[in-house]
């Protein structure tokens, strides 16, 4: 069954603010999260080419609109690590109980060596509901769960399975699962997804945003990269109980560069998404195109569910 997702028509509905040095050239690959009959994002931007990557913050009450906006960004590098000195990016975010986490990949160097070694991994931290919702940024400890591997794409499931936390992540070129009790150790770190060699899904795969947990299983949006380097987005269902277990795999993608923002830009031929809410049955799903700016597409959540 073909299935697409649509569009809105008025995208992209965030761009960079030339007057905002932090995010003067691109705003992309937002977090995204339903909370208080908002939508909250957490969006990736940089002010200059080549420079580092911060976290900055807009919400909207339909989900379209953006009629939120923050002119500063509310994460941002530590300043006692080499570990992200190149910049924050790519952030999930999920509410287990009455705290928000977000992972994100840590851009910068490999500590210790004796010549400098950059690199990405996955790095993880919290923030209360409260606090979140009345803008105090007292972001927790960051922790750097799979130390010395290139790592990233990870979002944490909504909740607990089993007793444990969950992440999706991804180390080349796969889509892996693993549990946690602490959020530092992983175990039971196992494979789940492989380039299936696709047309559109040939050289590697990565997780989009938080899990979207329906009464059929977990719904994942996912990005797939072909032979041309161009980015789609792919859609797949995983089991409630048993998340390594995927039960849907869409054939064909849901949705690739087509419009002339998502063809040309800083990174040209990108459609790719790190956050996805439910609203009014509606899967709203954000995602930067061409690496520049944000956009939105929507699906019936019932019509997904009907494509197994």
């Amino acid at each position: 069954m073909s299935f697409k997702l649509k569009r809105y028509a008025k995208n992209p509905i965030l761009k960079p603010i030339l007057q905002n040095p932090w995010e003067a050239i691109i705003t992309f690959n937002t977090a995204a999260i339903n909370l208080d009959n908002r939508v909250h994002l957490i969006y990736r931007a940089r002010g200059c080419r080549g420079g580092i990557s911060r976290f900055g913050y807009a919400s909207t009450k339909d989900g379209y609109t953006i009629d939120e906006r923050l002119d500063k960004p509310i994460f941002t590098v530590s300043p006692d690590t080499d570990i992200d000195c190149h910049g924050v990016e790519d952030p999930r975010i999920a509410q287990i109980g009455d705290r928000l986490y977000m992972t994100y990949s840590a851009y910068g160097y490999v500590p210790g060596m004796y010549s400098q070694m950059s690199w990405v991994q996955i790095a993880i931290t919290s923030i209360s509901v409260k606090d979140f919702l009345k803008k105090n940024w007292n972001w927790s400890e960051r922790i750097y769960p799979f130390p010395y591997t290139d790592n990233k794409d990870a979002a944490l499931f909504p909740e607990k399975i089993k007793g444990k936390y969950v992440l999706m992540h991804r180390i080349p070129q796969h889509i892996w699962i693993g549990y946690s009790d602490d959020l530092k150790h992983w175990e039971d770190n196992n494979i789940i997804m492989y380039p299936q060699g696709w047309d559109w899904e040939y050289y590697k795969i990565g997780g989009g945003g938080t899990p979207i947990k329906t009464e059929k299983g977990w719904i994942i949006i996912y990005h797939a990269v072909d032979n041309k380097m161009v980015y789609r987005l792919g859609l797949a269902v995983l089991d409630l109980e048993d998340p390594k277990k995927v039960i849907y795999r869409h054939p064909e993608p849901i949705l690739e560069p087509e419009e002339e923002f998502e063809l040309q830009g800083d990174v040209s031929n990108v459609t790719f998404t790190c956050g996805a809410v439910e609203k009014d049955g509606q899967l709203f799903v954000y995602y930067g195109a061409a690496d520049t700016v944000i956009c939105v597409a929507t699906a019936d959540v019932k019509d997904i569910l009907k494509l197994f």
